[in-house]
Parts: structure tokens; C-alpha cells; sequence
């Protein structure tokens, strides 16, 4: 019963804090009621700051990618409880973004400044982008992707007592947002970090680097889906694009006229698959 209130407190306040990195993230790239911002002000040299923020870039794409790797899974499994390894991962990453917005080093240089209707629509539609990011979490299982369900919140206590990391539902989700895009939580945070009416050069080194570590990241979660789910997932990627409607980037091979559908995992539209790509 002990280890089963350490492991709710625990995932909660994980929960919490990816809660207020979130709003710390929105606020920060807005350039509103923070003193730092991505914006400004500058406190040191461009040259430095160009160093500093690709350093903390990378340290958070290195931290995402590796932790999600099925090497690292293990290696954390062995040393926390079973029940806290997607926790563990969300903490870690609350931890790296966090050091990301209160060490990064703005400069003065603009790319571009709009005013009036323009401004306002690029406001509206970077706020559609965080709506449509924050949505798609609950576009599959919300609390299994924070680590909530795995500690034991919305399960019985036996159920949570042996829950891990790898106790998801194996099935696919095309139904809902996933039926306009294949990664919609990709496309809202995308669409956010571009839509603003005042783009500095600090503000697009983070909408480049975070955009390309997304088009990679998504890169490998389509190997592994299709790896999991074969022909369904080839026939899902045939008709549904990946981030943009109507535009397939990443486009995979049809299936062979006729072919035959994996459906071992139960029906196609109403469960949710496991994203790699995690928040």
C-alpha cells in the first residue's frame, strides 16, 4: 500500500510539473508576463548565445530520443520501480526543458514583425496549434501518456501494482484527429512554435531545430509502427497524411492490391496506439 501512495505522489507531482512546463513553454515562446522570454533580453554576446542555445537544444533532443530507446527503458527499469518508468521519463524531461527556458540566451535580431489583422491572425492560429497539441493527448490515453494510469490512477490497486511502461493497448488509432493527420499533437506543437507575428532569430533557431528533431523523431516512430502493425498501418499511412492535410511528407509504400489486414489487436478505431514521440 506504501509503495502504491510513493507512486501516485510521485507521478502526480510529475504530472504537475509537466503541466506548468507546458504553460511555461507557451508563455516563453509568446514573449508574455515572463522577464525571460526567447525574445529578450539579450544578455550576452550573439556568438554565445548561438552556442548556448544549440548546447541546450541538444541536450533536450538527446535526453528525448535516448530515454525513449528500448536499451535505455531497461536500463531504467532495473532501477526504479516498474510502475514509475514512464514517470521517470517525464520527470526527466520536465527537468531538461525547464533548464532550456531558464538558461537560454536571447539576441537582437528580428526576421519579421507584423501589426494589425495579420498579428492577430498569427496569434489565433498559434493558439489553435497549442489547443490541437494539448487535445491529441487525450486523442489516445492522456493518463498512460503522462505516466498516470502505469503508477495506478484510473487502475484497481492489483492492476497497478504490476503495471510497466510496456502495458499499453496494441492497437491502432485512426479514428478522431488521427483521421486527419497521423500525428496531430506533432502538427499542433509545429504550428505553435511557427505562428507568431513576431519572429526573432533566437525564436527561429528554436522553430527550426524543434521542427527538424520532429520530422526526424517522427521518422523512426513510423518504422516502428509499421514494424508493429504492418499492412494496417501501411494502408492507414496510404489515405491519412502525416503533420499536414492534404500533404504527404512522409508518404509509405500502398499495400498490395487485395492485401490483408492485421486486426490481432482489436478494432482499428477505437484504442490508441503507443507514440515513441512522447511530450
Amino acid at each position: 500500500m506504501l509503495r502504491r501512495i510513493v507512486s501516485l505522489v510521485i507521478s502526480a507531482a510529475a504530472w504537475c510539473g509537466f503541466v506548468a512546463i507546458t504553460v511555461w513553454t507557451m508563455a516563453f515562446l509568446a514573449g508574455v508576463a515572463l522577464p525571460r522570454t526567447v525574445d529578450g533580453p539579450p544578455r550576452t554576446t550573439t556568438a554565445r548565445a548561438v552556442v548556448v542555445d544549440l548546447a541546450l537544444l541538444l541536450l533536450f533532443a538527446a535526453q528525448h530520443s535516448v530515454m525513449a530507446r528500448r536499451p535505455a527503458k531497461a536500463w531504467i527499469r532495473r532501477r526504479v520501480p516498474a510502475e514509475l518508468e514512464r514517470t521517470t521519463y517525464v520527470l526527466a524531461t520536465n527537468t531538461c526543458l525547464a533548464l532550456l527556458l531558464v538558461l537560454w540566451q536571447p539576441w537582437d535580431q528580428q526576421v519579421w514583425h507584423v501589426d494589425g489583422v495579420p498579428a492577430y491572425a498569427l496569434w489565433t492560429l498559434c493558439g489553435a496549434g497549442w489547443v490541437l497539441a494539448i487535445a491529441s493527448t487525450f486523442a489516445v490515453d492522456h493518463l498512460e501518456l503522462i505516466g498516470l494510469r502505469q503508477a495506478g490512477w484510473g487502475r484497481s490497486s492489483r492492476s497497478a501494482t504490476t503495471a510497466t511502461d510496456a502495458d499499453v493497448t496494441d492497437a491502432l488509432q485512426v479514428g478522431g484527429l488521427h483521421a486527419i493527420v497521423r500525428h496531430p499533437l506533432m502538427t499542433g506543437m509545429v504550428v505553435a512554435f511557427w505562428a507568431t507575428p513576431r519572429m526573432s532569430a533566437p525564436h527561429l533557431l528554436f522553430a527550426v531545430a524543434a521542427t527538424g528533431y520532429i520530422l526526424v523523431g517522427i521518422t523512426f516512430e513510423e518504422r516502428d509502427l509499421r514494424r508493429t502493425f504492418g499492412a494496417a498501418y501501411e494502408e492507414y499511412a496510404a489515405r491519412v497524411p502525416a503533420l499536414v492535410p492534404g500533404l504527404r511528407l512522409l508518404p509509405g509504400p500502398r499495400p498490395a492490391r487485395g492485401a490483408a489486414t492485421r486486426r490481432t489487436f482489436g478494432p482499428v478505431s477505437d484504442e490508441p496506439t503507443r507514440s515513441t514521440l512522447d511530450p
